[in-house]
């Protein structure tokens, strides 16, 4: 088997509206995605990673610190994208959260107020690329972290993303230039899915179902 670039999920064009172009989403989604997905296909033979899950691929790489950069390097960000492009929608943003998600934001993070301000700071505050999250701790708790490069919380054992932001360069520099507080301010308040949030905080996070 092979991993494969998932469907966007709605058209290139559909989130124009909400602050992402449609040029953001084919670069992004069909070269930038593209490309890690080829890169580590061209590592499983080579890696030993036939048969094994993107998330076991993941976890296992971070675990093995610089040696296992190469692979965590193009695992690690296949698996961030896909995650990414599920969390955004042509009808995401705005106040209104579904309940449950709303009351945990509430009990562990203060409100939602508070959450996206922590949120906007672990994005505006990673230095050079890397993401932004929203995770279930090991005590099952929301936690607001960031990660550098290619690394997300299941990597590093932080816990379960159920939200990301990708602060790379190319995620944004063409709707907001090289201000990237405005642009996580746009993908919070125009461009989550919360119901997506709540189904994977719900079910403990996501699964891809992509395999080597």
């Amino acid at each position: 088997m092979a991993f494969t670039l998932p469907s966007l999920g709605y058209s290139t064009s559909a989130l124009a509206a909400n602050g992402m172009c449609q040029e953001t989403l084919e670069l992004h989604h069909g070269k930038h995605h593209n490309a890690y997905v080829t890169a580590l296909n061209g590592l499983i033979e080579s890696k030993g990673l036939a048969g094994k899950s993107l998330e076991t691929i993941v976890a296992e790489a971070g675990r093995a610190g610089a040696d296992g950069l190469p692979v965590l390097n193009q695992a690690g960000q296949h698996w961030n994208h896909v995650l990414f492009w599920q969390v955004m929608s042509p009808s995401g943003g705005g106040d209104k959260l579904p309940a449950k998600l709303a009351a945990k934001i509430d009990s562990d993070l203060g409100g939602l107020a508070a959450f996206k301000e922590a949120f906007k700071q672990a994005g505006v505050t990673q230095f050079g690329s890397g993401w932004a999250w929203l995770i279930l701790d090991a005590s099952g708790k929301l936690k607001v972290t960031k990660t550098a490069n290619g690394a997300n919380p299941i990597s590093t054992g932080e816990g379960t993303p159920i939200l990301g932001a990708d602060v790379w360069e190319h995620a944004y520099y063409l709707d907001f230039r090289n201000v990237r507080p405005n642009y996580l301010d746009n993908f919070l308040n125009k461009l989550v899915a919360w119901d997506v949030v709540e189904e994977l905080m719900e079910k403990g996070g996501l699964t891809t179902g992509q395999t080597a």
